[in-house]
């Protein structure tokens, strides 16, 4: 059965970086909206059922008022705390009831915590964060038809998905958490409220992306030219009083110089300890992990992230196997073009008469 699990964080996009920055804001109403077409594609791809995660705002049920669909669609019984534990028990039930695809409305936070526990669902991140590095801006009603493809299995899932990096957090070498973009060590002693801005606080931090189109602080080791190497590696940073500068956007409409006095590039399985106690940790953007003296803490890259949905790839391989065609008759599956005149039919094609595409003017 193709079961396709959404997560959509009411609590996304609301940080006090509105405050300190310019950060886009998706209210839920349009949150709502964006359901809505996620559904209308979903039903479209043919999917068996959905099943949503409760939140406080009734993001799915208000979805599915009104919309008419001959789809079932549910909501998990678990308990709703309204914090970021609900992204994370959402995705490990979604797991467990073997849902083919998950899709995600939040920003690298709200991914994060669904990463905790998804293993290898296949994530179709929808952008509606803040720092939006990991989930990318795409339609609804293309996310739902392409997260409607790999839930049916209309190809392996190696094939249109990637494996994405992710940082390990460790205590005494055993993980304790994880993050998908940045681990920044923070000054401070308490998390209050947890979204970061301020760089001069920022004493060191592990880039798993270091991209100079990201906004965050990704964008801070993408600056950085050794960081184009290849997106096999990661970044650690140190920052203070140094030799080099970067300019940076580190949130929507902020950009800061950011002094750097050292940094080296990080393969697959390095790890970085972590020196400044007592400190925070920051994960994705968010203080999470208050670090005491005698604390051993170290940060590693890890190749074991989660599986992310290439939509293009999916709709592009649906398309090679008719999934959207309809004729009055078998559409052949052959990978060679039908030349009509001037007219060519891209592959697969179907093998139907000349007629019945008259003339131009005909």
């Amino acid at each position: 059965m193709a079961t396709v699990g959404i997560i959509a964080n009411p609590a996304s996009g609301k940080d006090i970086r509105r405050l300190v920055a310019l950060g886009l804001t998706v209210d839920n109403n349009e949150k709502v909206n964006i359901v809505r077409r996620v559904l209308t594609g979903l039903q479209a791809a043919s999917v068996d059922q959905v099943v949503f995660m409760p939140d406080y705002f009734a993001i799915g049920r208000k979805a599915i008022e009104g919309l008419h669909l001959d789809l079932p669609v549910s909501i998990l019984d678990m308990r709703m705390r309204g914090t970021q534990q609900d992204s994370t028990d959402a995705a490990r039930l979604m797991a467990e009831m073997g849902v083919g695809c998950i899709i995600t409305l939040g920003g690298d936070g709200t991914n994060r915590a669904v990463a905790k526990t998804c293993g290898d669902v296949p994530l179709v991140p929808i952008s509606t964060g803040t720092n939006n590095v990991f989930p990318f801006m795409i339609e609804g009603t293309l996310a739902g038809l392409a997260a409607g493809v790999v839930a049916r299995r209309i190809r392996p899932v190696e094939a249109v998905t990637s494996r994405t990096k992710r940082l390990d957090v460790l205590r005494d070498g055993q993980p304790i958490d994880l993050a998908l973009i940045d681990v920044v060590v923070y000054d401070g002693r308490f998390l209050a409220s947890k979204a970061i801005w301020d760089v001069s606080k920022i004493r060191a931090m592990v880039l798993a992306r270091a991209e100079a189109s990201s906004i965050g602080l990704s964008s801070v080791g993408g600056n950085l030219h050794c960081a184009e190497r290849g997106r096999q590696y990661g970044v650690a940073l140190r920052l203070g009083k140094g030799p080099i500068r970067v300019t940076a956007p580190i949130a929507p409409g902020l950009i800061e110089p950011v002094a750097i006095t050292a940094y080296r590039l990080l393969s697959i399985g390095d790890s970085v300890d972590v020196m400044d106690k007592p400190s925070l940790l920051a994960l994705d953007g968010e203080r999470e992990i208050e670090i005491e003296p005698e604390m051993q803490i170290a940060v590693r890259l890890s190749d074991r992230g989660p599986l992310v949905v290439d939509v293009g790839l999916a709709l592009h391989e649906a398309a090679q196997s008719n999934i959207f065609a309809r004729a009055d008759g078998d559409l052949p599956t052959n990978r060679t073009c039908l030349l009509l005149e001037n007219r060519v039919c891209l592959t697969p094609c179907v093998d139907i008469m000349e007629k019945e595409f008259p003339a131009e003017g005909a």
